[in-house]
């Protein structure tokens, strides 16, 4: 009787912990993809969502601007993985996108899943056959995400933002009134990140 209670412990055990795994991958193994686009209108993919477990616990956190930091458009998704938008933006300009995936149930070498892309969208243009142009929304750099827990290698991380003249610019030259809590920031030629 004795073995019976310890291999039905075991087996609860057992159970309780295969319930209980999550399962993510690396920021930098998640990048953006544009699914459709058209002239004013494009629909955006974040592979998080299915690599991310439990994904009802997934929430993405779009934010759209043009060069000069006004938004385009914003949307907050949970348990998601796309995001469509229409805008009104020049063929001849970029847009900034930004899309940070959390999930506090899913835990990540040591910590919750906190995991940040940045991008910017341009117009191909390509000739499908002589004399017939094609054009679509692709992204500029096909960045990969950046784990925002950053506790460890966190001087490895590209700065988000620079301290220049007593003024703060993000990468894309925008002026900003604050570095964003938990960005990395330079300042006097040393790496900084702000905590509150």
């Amino acid at each position: 009787m004795k073995n019976l209670t310890i291999l039905f412990t075991i087996v609860l055990g057992l159970t309780q912990a295969i319930q209980a795994q999550v399962t993510t991958v690396d920021c930098d193994l998640m990048s953006l993809i544009v699914n459709v686009s058209d002239t004013g209108f494009v629909t955006l993919y974040h592979p998080g969502h299915y690599l991310t477990h439990p994904q009802s616990e997934n929430v993405i956190e779009w934010e759209v601007t043009d060069a000069d930091g006004n938004v385009i458009s914003e949307e907050t998704l949970i348990d998601a993985s796309g995001f469509g938008f229409e805008h009104d933006i020049p063929l001849t300009e970029i847009m900034n996108v930004s899309a940070r995936l959390t999930n506090d149930s899913a835990i990540h070498n040591g910590f919750p899943v906190h995991c940040l892309i940045e991008d910017q969208l341009y117009w191909e243009v390509s000739e499908v056959i002589p004399g017939v142009f094609n054009g679509w929304w692709e992204f500029l750099h096909g960045n990969v995400g950046v784990d925002q827990n950053g506790v460890s290698g966190i001087f490895d991380v590209t700065p988000s933002a620079i301290e220049m003249d007593n003024k703060i610019y993000d990468l894309y030259g925008r002026e900003l009134k604050e570095v964003p809590i938990g960005q990395m920031y330079i300042q006097n030629k040393q790496k900084y990140i702000r905590f509150y």
